[in-house]
């Protein structure tokens, strides 16, 4: 079976902008011809539109990545109430299946060169009763990318993702730091010390700086990151 390489998209919490950051990557990669799958294990707060339950992160990999395969395979497991999704499971009075979202990687490491995998919410948000996104992490053996937000907070916010990720386990490999603009803040002088501030405390280091709606301030050779991971079972 082709193993295709990948990375994980982490996040240092909710709404630092993740599928925005996972999406710039998809498009970069694609633009070098390479095939990319794009995988959402799990998601809460979707919406109903004509019938379908639907996750706008996904539609946002999936459009970024040039719809490959479907919808349903980017994003196999999906919940309204925005919760986590344990929870919002629970609320519709279902589970979140646990196998599925390590099996449903599979389809996309069969017709991808690489895979981009974006967990929900955090890195140490549960995502199932049993698990975190660490956990997925942890399985399917792909390098973080850590985004954070780029306003007050951050470093503190983004050293304990780095510190949680590297005590995890066995210890989650990271390729870097994304630190994202992800609304335009003009009252919080923190956004222009926080790129110095990360650059000089993190380890690994931070890769790129993205002004709000914009691309990546430099350019990252991401294909120097992937590995293969591990096929899950």
């Amino acid at each position: 079976m082709n193993m295709a390489r990948g990375l994980f998209i982490a996040g240092t919490g909710t709404g630092v902008g993740k599928t925005y950051v996972a999406a710039l990557i998809a498009r970069t990669l694609c633009a070098s011809g390479l095939r990319v799958g794009v995988y959402k294990p799990v998601a809460s707060g979707c919406e109903w539109r004509d019938g379908t339950l639907i996750s706008p992160d996904a539609i946002s990999l999936w459009t970024a990545a040039g719809k490959p395969g479907t919808l349903e395979e980017v994003c196999p497991q999906k919940f309204v109430a925005p919760v986590a999704p344990h929870l919002a499971a629970r609320l519709e009075g279902r589970r979140v299946d646990a196998k599925l979202l390590r099996d449903g990687i599979e389809c996309w490491r069969e017709s991808s060169d690489v895979v981009l995998v974006e967990g929900a919410g955090g890195l140490m948000s549960p995502i199932s009763d049993e698990d975190y996104n660490a956990d997925l992490a942890a399985a399917f053996g792909y390098p973080l990318v850590v985004v954070a937000a780029n306003e007050l907070g951050t470093i503190n916010a983004t050293l304990q993702t780095l510190i949680a990720a590297t005590t995890y386990g066995e210890g989650l490999n990271i390729a870097g730091v994304v630190l994202n603009s992800p609304k335009s803040l003009t009252d919080d002088p923190s956004v222009d010390s926080n790129p110095d501030e990360l650059a000089r405390r993190c380890v690994p280091r931070l890769l790129a700086l993205v002004e709000h709606a914009g691309g990546f301030d430099r350019a990252v050779d991401w294909e120097s990151f992937f590995a293969t991971g591990r096929k899950t079972t």
